[in-house]
């Protein structure tokens, strides 16, 4: 029998046990519209506020601050969108960096390009900082809207954001923009660093449920209170009509009680993960030449290995991990599809030689010592059978 060791829990995590246990009664027999006034209804609507009132407290946040949604790429684009829609007439300048999730980027992007919106792309250090005077210096008496991410998706850094946040709320208070906004993707983020939305100064975050062993579908944007957002659906007042449709109520459900075991067990899953992190990183760099370690080498998610092996194609050595049972990815699995490079390595610095090659290993919950054994036992032959058929040397300078 193959053994399989799954190391892709950035692009989707299983559910938990206890998850799956909590919406059971709301796939089966709890099964009411959240909107009828009977009492199958009722029971619904009930299940939904109770979720909504804990994911409240774990976010330090009110119940009407928490807007449920489809996800996190949902989120981010209700929060993008819906507020520079809404309050263009405050200003259209918005800032974003150029490592962000596709979800925020293509839609500043389009905001950008058909809608007359100005953005500012800021770029990170070679290691996928992007330090709070970079932001400072971007302001400007039109900007209504910053986006950050708080973990990116790809390389793991994390990102100042409390720093960032707090930046941000002084200038709005000494220069009188009570328009401009600061909106963070913690989806990376939520198993692993605190989301107290006060600490973080943050006036939107999102959070979905897949990347926390929760439900695939569920999500959740936190918006202050006071903020006004356009709608990007129509059809019902479910969500203070800012985001119509029936509820998900067993994903609602399930998305609260994995939001409340990753914040339970974030510092210990931390400290479990951190020297397997290591391990595989070690184990890499010291049985195979030409590697690079993308990302910050200490603040980064514990889960977190992104490698470049110069000289192959990171497609070609993902099918071969794949026959060994191993399951790794070259990026964001929302482009995994796709042979482009990395738009986050590039913005590193990094020629397309050293993007091309890169590769994803996230460690989650089940991951162990000997999976990462078995990874480094794996991974060298493989590198060296694909380098000896290639025809591209990348450059010492990239690997050092």
């Amino acid at each position: 029998m193959k053994r399989e060791v799954y190391l892709d829990h950035a692009a989707t995590t299983p559910m938990l046990p206890d998850v799956l246990e909590a919406m059971l009664p709301y796939l089966t027999h709890v099964y009411g519209n959240p909107s009828s006034f009977h009492s199958l209804g009722k029971n619904a609507k009930d299940a939904v506020d109770e979720a909504r009132t804990l994911i409240a407290s774990l976010l330090h946040a009110r119940e009407d601050e928490i807007l449920f949604t489809s996800g996190g790429t949902e989120s981010d684009n209700l929060a993008v969108l819906g507020y520079a829609r809404k309050n263009q007439a405050q200003g259209k300048h918005l800032i974003t960096t150029q490592i962000e999730h596709h979800a925020v980027l293509e839609a500043m992007m389009h905001l950008e390009k058909k809608e007359g919106f100005e953005v500012t792309y800021l770029p990170p250090d070679r290691d996928g900082l992007v330090s709070a005077q970079q932001v400072e210096d971007a302001l400007r008496p039109d900007t209504i809207l910053v986006s950050i991410m708080s973990a990116n998706n790809e390389i793991g850094t994390i990102e100042p954001i409390a720093e960032i946040g707090n930046r941000i709320q002084k200038w709005r208070e000494v220069h009188g923009r009570p328009a401009l906004l600061f909106h963070s993707d913690a989806c990376q983020a939520a198993e692993y660093l605190p989301l107290d939305t006060q600490k973080l100064h943050v006036d939107m975050l999102t959070l979905n449920g897949s990347k926390i062993y929760g439900p695939k579908g569920t999500g959740l944007l936190f918006v202050k209170r006071g903020i006004k957002l356009q709608p990007l659906l129509f059809g019902g007042a479910q969500e203070r009509s800012i985001r119509p449709g029936t509820e998900n109520v067993a994903g609602v459900v399930g998305l609260a009680r994995a939001l409340a075991i990753a914040q339970r067990d974030r510092e210990g899953q931390e400290k479990r993960l951190l020297p397997l992190r290591e391990a595989l990183i070690r184990g890499i760099q010291s049985s195979i030449p030409k590697t690079r370690l993308n990302g910050h080498p200490t603040a980064r998610l514990p889960n977190n290995v992104n490698m470049s092996f110069m000289d192959i194609e990171g497609e070609a050595l993902i099918l071969y991990l794949d026959e060994a049972g191993i399951y790794v990815s070259t990026g964001s699995a929302c482009t995994s599809a796709s042979l482009d490079p990395s738009h986050v390595i590039l913005a590193l610095g990094l020629p397309y030689e050293v993007a091309h090659g890169s590769i994803r290993f996230t460690l989650g919950r089940s991951t162990t010592q000997e999976d990462m054994d078995y990874v480094i036992q794996k991974l060298p032959p493989l590198v060296a059978k694909l380098r000896a058929l290639s025809p591209v040397n990348v450059e010492p300078k990239y690997f050092a």
